[in-house]
Protein backbone atom coordinates (compact mmCIF):
# COMPACT_ATOMS: atom_id res chain seq x y z
CA UNK A 1 0.00 0.00 0.00
CA UNK A 2 1.10 3.56 -0.69
CA UNK A 3 -0.12 6.22 1.74
CA UNK A 4 0.37 9.97 1.93
CA UNK A 5 -1.29 13.38 2.10
CA UNK A 6 -1.44 15.98 -0.63
CA UNK A 7 -0.66 19.62 0.01
CA UNK A 8 -3.50 21.53 1.66
CA UNK A 9 -6.16 22.69 -0.81
CA UNK A 10 -7.78 26.05 -0.09
CA UNK A 11 -11.53 26.38 -0.57
CA UNK A 12 -12.98 29.51 -2.13
CA UNK A 13 -13.00 31.56 -5.33
CA UNK A 14 -9.28 30.98 -5.85
CA UNK A 15 -7.40 30.82 -9.12
CA UNK A 16 -6.19 27.28 -9.85
CA UNK A 17 -5.03 27.71 -13.42
CA UNK A 18 -6.67 26.31 -16.53
CA UNK A 19 -9.55 27.72 -18.59
CA UNK A 20 -12.99 27.63 -16.95
CA UNK A 21 -16.33 27.59 -18.75
CA UNK A 22 -18.01 30.98 -18.47
CA UNK A 23 -16.90 34.19 -16.84
CA UNK A 24 -15.42 33.98 -13.38
CA UNK A 25 -13.42 36.25 -11.15
CA UNK A 26 -10.78 34.57 -9.04
CA UNK A 27 -8.62 35.67 -6.16
CA UNK A 28 -4.99 34.90 -5.44
CA UNK A 29 -4.92 31.57 -3.53
CA UNK A 30 -2.61 33.12 -0.93
CA UNK A 31 -5.43 35.44 0.17
CA UNK A 32 -9.14 35.15 0.85
CA UNK A 33 -10.81 32.16 2.42
CA UNK A 34 -9.10 30.31 5.26
CA UNK A 35 -11.19 27.16 4.71
CA UNK A 36 -9.18 24.20 3.50
CA UNK A 37 -9.26 20.47 2.91
CA UNK A 38 -6.43 17.97 3.05
CA UNK A 39 -6.58 14.92 0.74
CA UNK A 40 -5.05 11.77 2.25
CA UNK A 41 -4.88 8.86 -0.14
CA UNK A 42 -4.08 5.17 -0.01
CA UNK A 43 -3.52 3.07 -3.11
CA UNK A 44 -3.23 -0.70 -3.38
CA UNK A 45 -0.20 -1.17 -5.62
CA UNK A 46 -1.42 -4.60 -6.77
CA UNK A 47 -5.02 -3.76 -7.71
CA UNK A 48 -4.62 0.03 -8.29
CA UNK A 49 -7.64 0.67 -6.05
CA UNK A 50 -7.40 4.21 -4.74
CA UNK A 51 -9.20 5.70 -1.74
CA UNK A 52 -8.99 9.35 -0.71
CA UNK A 53 -10.25 10.90 2.51
CA UNK A 54 -10.66 14.68 2.54
CA UNK A 55 -10.05 16.05 6.01
CA UNK A 56 -10.90 19.57 7.17
CA UNK A 57 -8.65 19.66 10.23
CA UNK A 58 -4.87 19.12 10.22
CA UNK A 59 -2.30 16.96 8.44
CA UNK A 60 -1.34 14.85 11.45
CA UNK A 61 -0.13 11.32 12.15
CA UNK A 62 -3.59 10.40 13.42
CA UNK A 63 -5.28 11.60 10.23
CA UNK A 64 -2.97 9.42 8.14
CA UNK A 65 -3.44 6.36 10.32
CA UNK A 66 -7.24 6.79 10.44
CA UNK A 67 -7.20 6.73 6.62
CA UNK A 68 -5.31 3.44 6.71
CA UNK A 69 -7.55 2.00 9.43
CA UNK A 70 -10.68 2.76 7.37
CA UNK A 71 -9.24 0.78 4.44
CA UNK A 72 -9.21 -2.59 6.22
CA UNK A 73 -13.00 -3.02 6.81
CA UNK A 74 -13.54 -2.36 3.10
CA UNK A 75 -11.88 -5.68 2.26
CA UNK A 76 -13.87 -8.90 2.12
CA UNK A 77 -13.07 -11.62 4.69
CA UNK A 78 -11.33 -13.77 2.01
CA UNK A 79 -9.22 -10.76 1.01
CA UNK A 80 -8.28 -10.08 4.61
CA UNK A 81 -7.43 -13.74 5.18
CA UNK A 82 -5.20 -13.89 2.08
CA UNK A 83 -2.99 -11.05 3.33
CA UNK A 84 0.12 -12.28 5.13
CA UNK A 85 1.56 -8.85 5.87
CA UNK A 86 0.87 -5.24 4.92
CA UNK A 87 3.72 -3.29 3.34
CA UNK A 88 3.29 0.46 3.52
CA UNK A 89 5.48 2.70 1.36
CA UNK A 90 6.11 6.12 2.88
CA UNK A 91 8.20 9.21 2.55
CA UNK A 92 10.14 9.99 5.70
CA UNK A 93 8.18 13.16 6.50
CA UNK A 94 7.82 14.60 10.00
CA UNK A 95 4.27 13.31 10.60
CA UNK A 96 5.07 9.67 9.83
CA UNK A 97 8.82 9.17 10.14
CA UNK A 98 10.52 6.26 11.83
CA UNK A 99 11.04 8.36 14.96
CA UNK A 100 7.58 9.96 15.17
CA UNK A 101 6.33 8.32 18.33
CA UNK A 102 2.62 9.04 17.89
CA UNK A 103 2.68 7.62 14.34
CA UNK A 104 4.47 4.46 15.50
CA UNK A 105 2.06 4.16 18.44
CA UNK A 106 -0.89 4.24 16.03
CA UNK A 107 0.83 1.74 13.71
CA UNK A 108 1.05 -0.70 16.62
CA UNK A 109 -2.68 -0.21 17.18
CA UNK A 110 -3.35 -1.00 13.51
CA UNK A 111 -1.39 -4.25 13.81
CA UNK A 112 -3.42 -5.21 16.88
CA UNK A 113 -6.65 -4.42 15.04
CA UNK A 114 -6.01 -6.29 11.79
CA UNK A 115 -3.90 -9.09 13.28
CA UNK A 116 -1.27 -8.84 10.53
CA UNK A 117 2.38 -7.72 10.58
CA UNK A 118 2.95 -4.28 9.09
CA UNK A 119 6.20 -3.27 7.38
CA UNK A 120 7.10 0.38 6.82
CA UNK A 121 9.17 1.01 3.70
CA UNK A 122 10.63 4.53 3.53
CA UNK A 123 11.89 6.27 0.43
CA UNK A 124 15.23 8.09 0.66
CA UNK A 125 15.21 11.88 1.13
CA UNK A 126 14.12 13.84 -1.97
CA UNK A 127 12.60 10.73 -3.57
CA UNK A 128 9.01 11.16 -2.40
CA UNK A 129 7.82 11.55 -6.02
CA UNK A 130 8.65 7.87 -6.51
CA UNK A 131 5.85 6.95 -4.13
CA UNK A 132 2.90 5.70 -6.26
CA UNK A 133 0.34 7.80 -4.36
CA UNK A 134 2.12 10.95 -5.57
CA UNK A 135 1.12 10.18 -9.18
CA UNK A 136 -2.53 10.29 -8.16
CA UNK A 137 -2.31 13.91 -7.02
CA UNK A 138 -1.34 15.11 -10.50
CA UNK A 139 -4.39 13.36 -11.96
CA UNK A 140 -6.59 14.91 -9.28
CA UNK A 141 -5.29 18.38 -10.14
CA UNK A 142 -6.12 17.69 -13.80
CA UNK A 143 -9.76 16.98 -12.89
CA UNK A 144 -9.86 20.19 -10.84
CA UNK A 145 -8.22 22.23 -13.60
CA UNK A 146 -10.16 25.42 -14.31
CA UNK A 147 -12.57 24.80 -11.43
CA UNK A 148 -13.11 27.08 -8.47
CA UNK A 149 -13.40 24.90 -5.40
CA UNK A 150 -15.91 27.11 -3.61
CA UNK A 151 -17.23 24.29 -1.40
CA UNK A 152 -17.03 20.55 -0.88
CA UNK A 153 -19.22 19.56 -3.85
CA UNK A 154 -16.91 20.41 -6.81
CA UNK A 155 -13.95 19.06 -4.87
CA UNK A 156 -15.58 15.68 -4.23
CA UNK A 157 -17.22 15.41 -7.65
CA UNK A 158 -13.90 16.09 -9.38
CA UNK A 159 -12.22 13.39 -7.33
CA UNK A 160 -14.97 10.84 -8.04
CA UNK A 161 -14.36 11.18 -11.79
CA UNK A 162 -10.86 9.80 -11.41
CA UNK A 163 -10.32 6.21 -12.55
CA UNK A 164 -7.36 3.86 -12.40
CA UNK A 165 -7.26 0.68 -14.49
CA UNK A 166 -11.05 0.77 -14.69
CA UNK A 167 -11.51 1.17 -10.94
CA UNK A 168 -13.49 4.09 -9.55
CA UNK A 169 -12.01 6.17 -6.79
CA UNK A 170 -13.46 5.72 -3.30
CA UNK A 171 -13.99 9.18 -1.76
CA UNK A 172 -14.70 9.94 1.89
CA UNK A 173 -15.15 13.21 3.78
CA UNK A 174 -13.88 13.60 7.34
CA UNK A 175 -14.77 16.46 9.64
CA UNK A 176 -12.94 14.97 12.61
CA UNK A 177 -10.78 17.50 14.46
CA UNK A 178 -7.20 16.41 14.99
CA UNK A 179 -4.89 17.82 17.63
CA UNK A 180 -1.39 18.82 16.60
CA UNK A 181 1.77 17.99 18.50
CA UNK A 182 0.49 14.88 20.28
CA UNK A 183 3.35 13.27 22.21
CA UNK A 184 3.81 10.14 24.30
CA UNK A 185 5.21 9.72 27.77
CA UNK A 186 8.56 7.97 28.22
CA UNK A 187 6.80 4.82 29.43
CA UNK A 188 4.46 4.81 26.43
CA UNK A 189 7.39 5.32 24.03
CA UNK A 190 9.20 2.36 25.54
CA UNK A 191 6.07 0.20 25.17
CA UNK A 192 5.91 1.10 21.48
CA UNK A 193 9.60 0.53 20.84
CA UNK A 194 9.52 -3.07 22.12
CA UNK A 195 6.89 -3.82 19.46
CA UNK A 196 9.17 -2.66 16.64
CA UNK A 197 11.71 -4.62 14.65
CA UNK A 198 14.05 -2.02 13.19
CA UNK A 199 16.43 -2.50 10.28
CA UNK A 200 19.89 -2.42 11.88
CA UNK A 201 21.30 -0.62 8.84
CA UNK A 202 18.49 1.97 8.88
CA UNK A 203 17.58 2.36 12.57
CA UNK A 204 15.59 5.56 12.01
Amino acid sequence: MSLDCKATVKIGACSRGGQPRGEYKATDPDFGSTDHYIPCGIVDEETAQLSVTFGSSAKTSDFRVDTLTAWWPGLTPPEQHAIERVQLTRENGPESSGVRTQFLHRMVQVVDTIGKPLQLLYYPPYHSKSNPIERCWGILEFHWNGTQLRDAKPRLEGAKRMTSKGLTLVVELSRKVYAKGVTLSKTARQAVEVRLERNPLLPK
